[in-house]
């Protein structure tokens, strides 16, 4: 994200807005992007030193600041008191539901991404996505669970973006319960993950306890 003393964030916002907007019917291009400064009655050449990797770069932009609004939005929201299922619900909610766009422009975006040239940026922004919403969360693990927490709800969040996009339902609630139901799946296994590592086995200690 660019820090809020830099002289360029108020300009650099209103054109990653605009190329979003473009996105919708020429996808994340340099085509969009011109429009967009073109639109804004930028100068020559502005766009390219606002973004120098071009559209990805503005890509990349957007999705970032998204995730730092959704962490300012679940601060604002006071999720100490929820539960965790419903504290990683209304991350991801809030996420889609605010900050993730027109459904288009996020369809062409993953588009773009799944170019293998792209892949590498992809991962690294769905990561930023998942770490962002964990930290909204109030997740605060440094073991091994700090990574397989963030591998699981990759998948989660992932799944429903796709549920999401496709999703006619109205004010999108096929997609909330689509997004309960994986909750709850994943609930239930680390439930089950518990009771594994809790087993004692016939005259021995818990396994959890065995070295």
């Amino acid at each position: 994200m660019t820090p809020s003393n830099d002289p360029d964030t108020e300009v650099r916002n209103r054109l990653a807005d605009a190329v979003a907007a473009e996105a919708v019917f020429d996808g994340w291009t340099r085509t969009a992007l011109h429009t967009a400064a073109a639109g804004l009655q930028l100068p020559e050449g502005e766009a390219t030193r606002l973004f120098p990797k071009g559209p990805i770069a503005v890509l990349a932009f957007v999705s970032e600041r998204a995730d730092l609004r959704t962490v300012a939005d679940m601060e604002a929201a006071g999720v100490a008191s929820m539960k965790i299922r419903e504290r990683i619900r209304t991350a991801i909610r809030l996420r889609l539901e605010r900050h993730g766009g027109e459904r288009e422009a996020v369809r062409r975006g993953l588009s773009l991404l799944a170019f293998p040239f792209n892949a590498g940026e992809g991962l690294r922004l769905l990561y930023r996505t998942v770490d962002a919403l964990w930290y909204a969360a109030g997740d605060t693990t440094t073991d091994f669970n700090f990574y397989t927490k963030r591998a699981t709800l990759a998948g989660v969040y992932s799944a429903t973006v796709l549920y999401w996009l496709n999703d006619r339902s109205e004010a999108a609630e096929a997609t909330w319960g689509f997004l309960d139901r994986r909750i709850d799946d994943v609930m239930k296994f680390e439930k089950l993950k518990a009771r594994i590592g809790n087993f004692t086995p016939a005259g021995g200690r818990p396994a959890a306890a065995r070295r």
